[in-house]
């Protein structure tokens, strides 16, 4: 096949794997993830000061976002496990520049509002969620190399697209700079989605030989609704320590350069946690993994809320921290398959993560709500740990035997 390179393994025989999907979707996922998450922050303080719309709620019209992608990603999962990326992932595309040109546009806050709302719905057809789907359905047994190399790749989003934004906010307004991106965002992942991605969508592969019933059973079983739980606590504690550990910084009296410094470190050690999984998925079975991974998150936020210093000891925590998220990204991205097989990943991966990602868009408000009755953000990150150490405790319910051929993978138990 002139359009493919290697070929996969799975219970429907050899199938080989399209040539252009993985370096595609490594580039889209830079510009998708830059341009419509990572350059809302740099473009923020400008579109409040030239507009005057409060920051609190230009930033709720993002987050709105962030939870509408985590519902329309479960109807995206659907669509998935049927017809493949292609549609969707282009769709999506083409969506995302039309959305930010309405919030470029936006004459009041209604319009801005709806403007990323749509932006949601493109989120959900172009983020990790689709592209894991993709890489997990062509890729197998060897997704987690594939997931990998492309959450490696999404990890340069923000260095990519928060300089290039804040040097076209320097020549252009915030509105002019939304322009501009929406062009960059149409011109990159629109023919890359259209080109790279119209491969043959290979039929599923069977359901493993102890799971009994669809995904219907799946999604009632006990495992699932626990692991649903332990993603959405363990998100939302994550989420609101990456944005409070600049706030708890500078509560205890270091600069605004030291905390993003500090900050910005715990970014590299996102990167460099995301290199390490493949080798503890081969030493740690699934459960193993998860409770291992949610638990030392929980350690290192508590360290974070108790530790004043020095500031040397506060970076290593930070980037130990961003160790940790970087492994979690994969452990999430690889938690159906593991435990219940390739079948349906779209749809129940677009289920497991719904609550977690809207949690995750929630937390960083209620983080910063939460730390004033506190008394301040060490009391809130030690409210975060507790909530890490019950997302360990639940993650025991979320228990599955074993799947072979998946490294420590398992699967769920028969269901009556």
């Amino acid at each position: 096949m002139a359009n493919t390179k290697g070929v996969a393994a799975t219970g429907t025989g050899v199938r080989p794997r399209p040539r252009a999907v993985l370096p595609a979707l490594c580039l889209t996922q830079i510009t998708s993830w830059g341009v419509l998450y990572y350059a809302f922050p740099v473009l923020n303080p400008a579109i409040t000061a030239d507009t005057g719309w409060p920051a609190g709620v230009t930033t709720a019209a993002f987050s709105a976002a962030l939870v509408v992608s985590a519902v329309v990603g479960m109807y995206v999962g659907r669509v998935l496990d049927r017809r493949g990326p292609h549609a969707v992932m282009t769709a999506g595309s083409v969506l995302g520049p039309l959305s930010l040109l309405v919030v470029a546009a936006a004459p009041h806050l209604a319009v801005f509002t709806a403007g990323w709302l749509l932006a949601g719905a493109s989120m959900a057809a172009t983020f990790y969620q689709p592209a894991f789907a993709a890489l997990t359905r062509w890729w197998a047994p060897d997704h987690i190399r594939a997931l990998t190399i492309v959450t490696l790749a999404g990890g340069l989003a923000s260095t990519v697209f928060a300089p290039l934004t804040a040097a076209l906010a320097g020549h252009l307004s915030w509105r002019g700079t939304y322009a501009v991106l929406a062009g960059i965002l149409a011109a990159i992942t629109v023919p890359a989605h259209a080109l790279a991605l119209k491969a043959p969508w290979p039929a599923a592969p069977p359901n493993p030989p102890n799971i009994t019933g669809g995904h219907e059973h799946v999604v009632r079983s006990r495992p699932f609704r626990m692991l649903a739980v332990t993603f959405t606590l363990s998100a939302f504690a994550m989420y609101a320590v990456v944005i409070g550990l600049v706030p708890l910084l500078l509560e205890r009296g270091y600069t605004t350069t030291q905390a993003a410094w500090a900050l910005g470190l715990g970014g590299a050690g996102q990167t460099l946690g995301r290199t390490l999984y493949a080798t503890l998925a081969r030493h740690l079975g699934v459960s193993a993994r998860t409770v291992s991974l949610i638990a030392l998150g929980a350690l290192t936020t508590a360290a974070l809320a108790s530790v004043a210093g020095p500031y040397a000891v506060l970076v290593a925590v930070s980037v130990l921290a961003g160790v940790i998220r970087g492994n979690l990204t994969l452990l999430q991205a690889t938690a159906v398959t593991d435990r219940w097989g390739t079948t349906h990943y779209g749809r129940l991966s677009g289920l497991l993560g719904a609550p977690s990602h809207a949690a995750a868009a929630l937390a960083p408000f209620a983080g910063a709500v939460l730390a004033g009755p506190l008394g301040g953000y060490p009391a809130l990150f030690a409210l975060l740990a507790g909530l890490s150490i019950a997302a360990a405790a639940t993650a025991l319910g979320a228990r599955t035997q074993q799947v072979a051929g998946t490294p420590g993978g398992e699967v769920a138990t028969r269901h009556a």
